[in-house]
């Protein structure tokens, strides 16, 4: 065991995970707001996306969302707990085809508003702060493409003696 605890030091991830949490659950409220139960911020984008493309497999989903496996089948079970997905037996047996629900349909018309006003809302942000969220993304993914995170804990970890 080490002299000191470093959990006591502040988290420097801390703000921004509390920031993207806010934020989350402000686009919750506007979903309550207007009568909509159980849907939450992260449910738009594969909803959004299953009423363009027709049932998928979860693999496919996350393929085209950009996003783990893990957490879109996680995603899915949470819609489908909603009413807001079904899932199909898929054409060899081994997969599940994700589609809508007929809830899930009625709310789409509602998601992609919000979802461009979401996105219209970062835009203004973007706008109004001195150097915008969307640069600084950029700017931290061109930084670890020279050297990652990985690289850069490694150059600065001790490890204790065995």
């Amino acid at each position: 065991m080490t002299s000191s605890d470093p959990t006591v030091l502040p988290d420097p991830w801390h703000s921004l995970h509390e920031l993207l949490a806010t934020m989350d659950a402000e686009i919750e409220q506007v979903y309550t707001e207007r009568g909509i139960k159980g849907v939450r911020p992260r449910f738009a984008y594969p909803l959004i996306r299953l009423a363009h493309t027709g049932p998928l497999t979860i693999r496919e989903l996350a393929e085209s969302l950009n996003r783990s496996h893990s957490a879109i089948s996680q995603t899915v079970n949470a819609m489908r707990g909603e009413d807001l997905v079904t899932s199909e037996p898929g054409t060899d047996g081994r997969t599940r085809r994700i589609g809508l629900t007929e809830r899930g349909r009625s709310l789409i018309p509602f998601l992609e508003a919000e979802w461009r006003a979401t996105h219209a809302t970062v835009a203004e942000l973007d706008g109004e702060i001195p150097y915008a969220l969307t640069a600084v993304v950029e700017d931290l993914r061109r930084a670890l493409a020279h050297r990652s995170i990985r690289q850069r804990i490694l150059a600065r970890l001790v490890e204790p003696p065995r």
